[in-house]
């Protein structure tokens, strides 16, 4: 294979003002055959986007020449960066990752888009050399944003490469991106596949696009160039180098570029070219029956390491809010949350970045940036970009977490949290005001899905905290656990949960553990959270007409405990109490593990219903029954 790619141009750190003309004639020549790779691929899957990696190409090959990125330093934290956003331009990608070094051309071809295969149909981050996992238009400039921010906090100089297509440039995601890179000046260089195309035709007639006009506005340095000219490209990424502004390349190209029959057509978008058409693409492009060869290579691309290393962070000692006091979770949060910025920075790690969407007073961040605001993020009112950065930012060298209100930071921008999942991030995600718990702001600020949202993703965990003490652990836990961990609380001040006449959680947090409050014989509790507050008073109530009710504090949903359960179904009868949506919540997963282990018994979901009402909490539980008596009255007829 590299007897067909010639000589390697290596253009990292611009060593030319202008590009050589013998320079320019190896790129040529690697371009032509990087053109043949991306049509193999397709043409060997019969499937994927071959005319948009075509037109691409020379960008690729391009950002990836210059950026401090090779097979040697990509599992390293301290290089530049690049993020893909139209990742389904795949075939350029894998053809220029061969070229540098990074994976076996003819293995790509091989594999590509087969089931088990390091190269699918979009880019991910187990192929060496790609740094994000992106599929969903719109995503790769919020991700480029998190790796500036995190390389930024690291005192290093490190550049940052976003490609990007010209159809997904009306996306919201985006513009709340450029935003956010401008308002604080990152060294990002952008580069835009302005080929006019997309699935459903010219970009003009699907929906008009004034692209210069777009990132100039958000304070962007622009310039265009000639997308299938290297001399046009380099120059146009040294001026980038060396200025002080982000910048973006237009790159105007043609879609299809370099094969007759998919230039300036919409319709090879996503259709490969088969039989005669891949025949006489490979002729047009000088290139050897690749598809072939390919099937007769035995060489296998090793994936790449995903689990980088993340930094040291000193958690301090945890805070004991005493019995007899009324702490709210998000204040536990806020606190921990300061301590550990200090205890981190007096230690010399770091560094914790801490994102914000204009609700640091109300979710407790504003102590920590205060104290710390080279590590603070003021996002805005942008929690989709913001959510996408943040998770990035934890997989280039820093600890993230990201602070909001469960509606805004998971709800509205779950599929970037899911995003995050898919990429194996180390985000802490503290939602504040879940559940009813919003005080009076009604059922469009009431998060009662969080719990089925988390489950929905394969590995994220949650915590859900019962009172200041638990959640001052938990997040103490949660920034050096790794992976992506929600913190969700609500709004209320809580009184601090007793066992045994102390604090009922002075120890350490142990992820899935459950505490038994209160032990009784004529039936069990599960309640998750904060509502064991109304558990207690209800089996108070219930002691009161003789029943005896155990009482467990579940904090971990998402980990359903075999012990537990066998334990409470024991006693005959099982209600489980949540501030959640009662159709998909803790319940739900809880009595179905019950199930499968046959467990039997009568058994009760209690949760959210309905939307609930504006007013404070207490009224809002007591309108959807789920205060203390109405639990206990529910719970009485279980067992009747």
């Amino acid at each position: 294979m590299s007897d067909l790619f010639g000589r390697r141009v290596n253009m990292r750190g611009f060593p030319y003002e202008s590009l050589p003309a013998d320079v320019v004639a190896d790129l040529e020549n690697a371009a032509r055959v990087c053109r043949a790779l991306a049509v193999a691929m397709t043409t060997r899957a019969n499937s994927g986007h071959p005319a948009g990696s075509l037109s691409s190409m020379k960008m690729y090959m391009a950002a990836y020449g210059v950026a401090n990125l090779t097979p040697d330093n990509a599992a390293d934290l301290d290089r530049d960066y690049i993020a893909i956003s139209h990742g389904h331009t795949s075939p350029a990608a894998y053809a220029t990752l061969a070229y540098y070094g990074f994976v076996d051309g003819l293995d790509a071809v091989r594999e590509f888009r087969r089931c088990g295969s390091l190269f699918q149909g979009h880019v991910e981050r187990d192929v060496p050399g790609i740094d994000w996992s992106s599929g969903d238009l719109g995503q790769g400039l919020s991700a480029g944003a998190g790796f500036a921010l995190a390389q930024t906090a690291r005192k290093n100089k490190s550049r940052v490469y976003v490609l990007m297509g010209d159809g997904e440039q009306g996306k919201g995601q985006l513009a709340e991106a450029r935003r956010l890179i401008a308002a604080r000046n990152l060294p990002v260089t952008a580069l835009v596949d302005a080929n006019d195309i997309q699935i459903s035709g010219r970009v003009e007639d699907v929906m008009p696009i004034h692209l210069r006009q777009i990132w100039e506005a958000d304070g962007w340095q622009v310039i265009e160039c000639d997308g299938d000219n290297f001399p046009s490209l380099y120059a146009g990424l040294r001026q980038a180098s060396l200025s002080d502004r982000p910048t973006v390349l237009i790159c105007r190209t043609t879609m299809g570029q370099g094969v007759s029959f998919m230039e300036d057509r919409p319709d090879y978008h996503g259709k490969a070219a088969t039989g005669d058409l891949y025949r006489q693409a490979m002729d047009e492009l000088k290139a050897p029956d690749l598809v072939a060869m390919a099937n007769s290579s035995s060489v296998r691309t090793a994936g790449a390491k995903m689990d980088r290393p993340r930094p040291a962070l000193n958690v301090g000692a945890p805070r004991v809010y005493k019995l007899g006091e009324k702490v709210d979770c998000r204040s536990g949060f806020g606190n921990a949350l300061s301590d550990v910025g200090a205890a981190t920075k007096e230690n010399g790690g770091g560094p914790l970045l801490v994102f914000d969407c204009d609700l640091a007073g109300s979710v407790k961040t504003a102590d920590f940036s205060k104290k710390f605001p080279e590590w603070f993020v003021q996002g805005g009112i942008q929690e989709h970009s913001t959510a996408t950065a943040a998770g990035s930012s934890s997989i280039a060298g820093a600890a993230s977490v990201f602070a909001g209100f469960g509606m805004f930071a998971l709800v509205e921008a779950y599929n970037q949290q899911r995003l995050n999942d898919i990429n194996e991030t180390n985000l802490t995600l503290a939602l504040t005001h879940v559940g009813l718990d919003v005080g009076e702001d009604g059922k469009t600020h009431q998060c009662i899905d969080y719990v089925a949202l988390a489950a929905n993703c394969f590995g994220w965990k949650l915590i859900v905290p019962a009172d200041a003490n638990q959640t001052d652990r938990a997040l103490r836990w949660a920034v050096q656990e790794g992976g992506n961990v929600c913190l969700a609380m609500g709004r209320s001040k809580l009184p601090v949960l007793e066992l045994d006449g102390r604090p009922a959680f002075e120890k350490p947090f142990v992820y899935g553990d459950v505490v038994r409050l209160r032990e009784g014989k004529n039936g069990a509790i599960l309640a998750l959270g904060a509502m064991a507050n109304q558990a207690l008073e209800a089996a108070a109530l219930l002691a009161q007409k003789g029943i005896q009710v155990s009482v467990y504090s579940v904090s971990c949903p998402l980990v359903c405990c075999d012990e537990t359960l066998k334990e409470a179904f024991e006693t005959g009868a099982v209600l489980t109490l949540e501030d959640h949506n009662a159709r998909t919540g803790m319940g739900s997963l809880w009595l179905a593990r019950a199930s499968e282990l046959g467990l039997t018994g009568r058994a009760l979901r209690l949760g959210v219903t309905h939307y609930g009402m504006s007013g404070p909490s207490s009224d809002v539980y007591a309108q959807m029954e789920l205060d203390g008596q109405s639990v206990a009255e529910r719970f009485a007829r279980l067992i009747r």
